[in-house]
């Protein structure tokens, strides 16, 4: 695979584990809401231990942060102007669909046509881009 070529697969992988890992973020992080205590400084502690003793938010908080790593691993050899579209759009893109698979809601017409359309641009983006 030549380096272009890496660093697209790079970005596209970029954006499904971000997007992928936001509903699952989203499930790990209920019940936080539940945490109570006057004082700021405390209740923020509170929240802290209670995202990182949880392991439904820790799992996928953890794979997030590889498609961190990831992204500015691709930014070495990417175009800026094709890698933040690229990636940003696509993690809404799986984010959608995460969401869908974990049962939320599925998405409306529109949510869809919104979908296709980003899917569209970014090949409109890559072809002009070649």
């Amino acid at each position: 695979m030549i380096e272009g070529e890496m660093v697209f697969v790079s970005l596209v992988a970029t954006g499904f584990l971000w997007g992928i890992t936001n509903p699952f973020l989203k499930i790990g992080t209920s019940g936080i809401e539940k945490i109570r205590d006057p004082n700021r400084i405390t209740r923020t502690f509170k929240e802290l231990f209670f995202l990182v003793t949880n392991w439904a938010y820790i799992i996928p908080f953890l794979i997030n942060q590889c498609g961190s790593a990831l992204y500015l691993f691709a930014l070495q050899g990417a175009d800026l102007k094709l890698a933040i579209p690229i990636t940003n759009s696509l993690t809404f893109v799986f984010t959608i669909v995460g969401g869908w698979l974990v049962g939320e809601e599925i998405p409306d017409k529109r949510t869809v046509i919104g979908m296709l359309l980003i899917l569209g641009g970014i090949i409109c983006y890559i072809l002009d881009a070649e």
